[in-house]
């Protein structure tokens, strides 16, 4: 009989394809792991610029955390996203207002009949 050890050494080599599949791999996890950093760093910087709106601000630490601004005034977390925005908790509630302000219906007229 024949022995097949040979296949198992030499696909166990790293200087051959398998060794480059590793390295780009590798390579390819780096990168996208610096990208992701990036877009991170980036987002953050967006939510606590102050060449942005507080309506951005919010908008942006919504996106950065996956999460949407309670409608509850007194809400907990309001703190923490003025901090994490540099807003007040004044400018956290008046954005909270304005979209209650957008969600509202517009009052009907009253028709005469």
């Amino acid at each position: 009989m024949t022995s097949s050890s040979w296949v198992f050494s030499s696909h166990s080599s790293t200087s051959g394809p398998a060794g480059e599949l590793i390295t780009d791999y590798r390579s390819r996890l780096a990168l996208e792991q610096s990208q992701a950093a990036e877009l991170r760093q980036q987002e953050l910087a967006e939510q606590t610029s102050e060449f942005n709106a507080p309506e951005a601000r919010i908008r942006a630490w919504e996106k950065t955390h996956g999460l949407r601004l309670p409608r509850e005034s007194t809400h907990s977390v309001l703190r923490v996203v003025a901090t994490l925005t540099h807003l007040t908790l004044e400018q956290v509630h008046e954005e909270q207002r304005r979209r209650s302000a957008l969600a509202a219906p517009a009052p009907q007229s009253a028709q005469t009949a």
